[in-house]
């Protein structure tokens, strides 16, 4: 599935074959568990992240997956069977919209995949500011990529990006963790 949607859309799919475990759990080890009520994923593709989200998120809290393909999102809706777990057909850019509609004023965190230096012009830029807007306060922008060039889109929104780089994967991938300021 996940080779047939990269095979179907490579500019949308990032990479040949899913992220590594210890990419996963590296990208996932910021989150405070204890204060997330909405985690929000781009990119979802087959769930590479999601068993291992919905095991850390509490029973109350709400995982939104956000995918244009959707064949991705229809076999994510067959597959997981979770009450917390929302997958939608739609665009990251109309992350907003997409929060207000499972009643929710923000997110805490949100996490991507996305491939931002191949997507069209002005979708990235679109993107990371939509992310910045609808994050909470001391929320995070979780972003994983096989080029540091996000950095450029993230840096004009968010003053504290933390990097790291996860060798245990097929390409080593860069991680950024894209901090929204407290309100204080």
């Amino acid at each position: 599935m996940f080779f047939r949607g990269f095979l179907k859309n490579p500019v949308m799919v990032g990479s040949i074959i899913p992220s590594s475990d210890e990419l996963v759990a590296h990208m996932l080890s910021r989150v405070d568990w204890t204060r997330c009520k909405l985690f929000v994923e781009y990119g979802p593709g087959v769930g590479t992240f999601s068993q291992q989200i919905l095991k850390n998120l509490s029973p109350e809290a709400t995982y939104v997956a956000i995918d244009l393909n959707k064949d991705f999102v229809d076999f994510l809706s067959a597959t997981i069977k979770d009450s917390r777990f929302r997958p939608i057909h739609g665009s990251a850019a109309d992350v907003e919209q997409i929060v207000r509609d499972s009643g929710y004023a923000h997110a805490d965190y949100v996490l991507s995949g996305l491939p931002f230096s191949t997507l069209p012009a002005g979708i990235g830029a679109a993107i990371a500011a939509a992310t910045a807007r609808v994050l909470r306060p001391g929320g995070a922008f979780l972003v994983y990529q096989y080029r540091a060039k996000v950095r450029d889109f993230l840096a004009p929104h968010f003053p504290r990006i933390d990097k790291a780089t996860e060798y245990w994967n097929i390409p080593p991938c860069f991680l950024f963790w894209a901090w929204k300021p407290d309100a204080k």
